[in-house]
């Protein structure tokens, strides 16, 4: 079921992270996202990272410190990442809880191409 949640593909020189997650996710389904996204970053968090949010339109709190996990993986590991894509309704919930100043955020898939 998580692999049905996000795929990932190299572009220019990138890993972009597609997610596509529904409304609700049981914990059972979050825990195979996040040790498949997780699985995914290992040995990889130094290299340049997009996560395309196109998507997503709402995160629980779980996902949200999934996100969290990912930025600090990444940064500890020297690596970079930008989300993109952010629907509205995303980002005033990033907004709400001061998320925004965490990440950078770039609007379309492109721009955090440029930006990476």
């Amino acid at each position: 079921m998580a692999e049905n949640r996000f795929r990932i593909q190299t572009i220019e020189a990138a890993n972009v992270i597609e997610l596509q997650l529904p409304q609700m996710l049981d914990s059972q389904e979050f825990d195979r996202i996040n040790e498949s996204i997780l699985g995914a970053l290992h040995g990889q968090a130094h290299e340049k990272w997009i996560i395309d949010l196109t998507q997503v339109s709402y995160m629980g709190s779980a996902m949200l410190g999934l996100m969290v996990n990912l930025r600090q993986q990444i940064k500890t590991a020297g690596g970079r990442l930008v989300l993109c894509a952010m629907p509205p309704s995303l980002f005033q919930i990033f907004r709400t809880c001061c998320m925004e100043r965490l990440f950078t955020i770039a609007k379309t898939r492109g721009d955090a191409l440029r930006m990476i």
